[in-house]
């Protein structure tokens, strides 16, 4: 009964899932904590597609050098909510390495005398993106480490009033709601943000993406506009040269809302970019406030293809 069901729940895109009645959404969750029962009790091994479903299915296997004995640790078990946020971060994730990986449309921006190049492309409806692309004097696991801690952010990003954590899904994924600071020169304003954030792990590298978000509990502010984020995305990358530096990629993809005319918008949203890598240099070069934990996380794969891989010594680039 249950390998029926999972084939007519694949077909269901995650659009539609979101819009399922109390009692079908649940039965989606369900079949993720049955997956999860069979596969511990050790029936089966799970299909390929239930990694791009965002289910944790409940089992860690650590190998031991001196033998093959295994051992499984089972983490408690995630709630649907959280299942749909893993979810619709890892696909925000996949969305913007895409557009990312598109060569085609680039053109530069800016440059700046530290090495910073900004790139532009319009995309489909008329929404102009902006690639950042530079290098930073620390390793991928230092910067994941000050980036990931966005609580903290406002300490040393004076262009952020405040960040606070909704909703936490697992270590990989949260839901935040951002207010940026009222600061002189800000062209657009104070805004605040939705947003859902994943991180995920791939050999050496580090991504980092999101999109905006909703939640029922959580509207609008009032005093504030609601800017929305689209498909946004960070890489970062150690150098070859093993020098414990790294390649920073950041894909800034944004709605600011409100009536401010598009060339203004263009034209505050890339210096944001340099202002913001200006600050996180300033951070990195203090040191970390405390020694980094790895997080283990999933890779970025799409269904039916290998893991996400990246070139980031082309010339052009969340």
């Amino acid at each position: 009964m249950l390998p029926a069901v999972v084939k007519l729940c694949c077909g269901i895109s995650y659009p539609h899932l979101r819009t399922m009645a109390g009692l079908q959404r649940l039965a989606i969750a369900a079949i993720g904590q049955e997956l999860a029962h069979v596969q511990r009790n050790g029936q089966s091994q799970l299909p390929a597609w239930t990694s791009h479903m965002g289910w944790q299915t409940g089992t860690v296997q650590h190998q031991h050098s001196e033998s093959s004995r295994r051992e499984v640790v089972n983490p408690v078990p995630l709630k649907e909510e959280e299942l749909l946020y893993i979810r619709s971060g890892h696909e925000a994730l996949t969305k913007a390495l895409d557009i990312v990986d598109d060569k085609n449309g680039w053109k530069t921006e800016l440059t700046e005398e530290n090495g910073d190049v900004i790139y532009s492309k319009v995309l489909s409806g008329d929404r102009k993106v902006f690639r950042l692309e530079t290098v930073l004097d620390a390793t991928p696991e230092e910067i994941h480490h000050i980036l990931w801690k966005v609580e903290e952010m406002h300490q040393w990003n004076p262009s952020i009033k405040n960040i606070k954590v909704l909703k936490q899904a697992g270590p990989e994924t949260m839901v935040t709601h951002e207010v940026s600071a009222e600061t002189a020169g800000n062209l657009i304003g104070q805004r605040d943000f939705l947003s859902v954030r994943h991180f995920s792990r791939q050999e050496s590298c580090i991504y980092l993406g999101g999109a905006a978000t909703h939640l029922e509990s959580f509207p609008p502010q009032k005093g504030f506009v609601r800017a929305e984020d689209g498909q946004t995305c960070i890489i970062i990358e150690p150098l070859a040269d093993d020098t414990g530096r790294s390649h920073f990629t950041w894909l800034l993809n944004m709605d600011v809302k409100g009536w401010l005319p598009k060339s203004i918008v263009n034209q505050a949203l890339p210096r944001a970019q340099v202002d913001f890598t200006r600050c996180l240099r300033r951070r990195l070069a203090e040191g970390p406030t405390q020694r980094h934990t790895n997080h283990h996380a999933p890779t970025v794969s799409r269904a039916g293809q290998t893991p996400h891989t990246h070139s980031l010594t082309h010339t052009h680039w969340s």
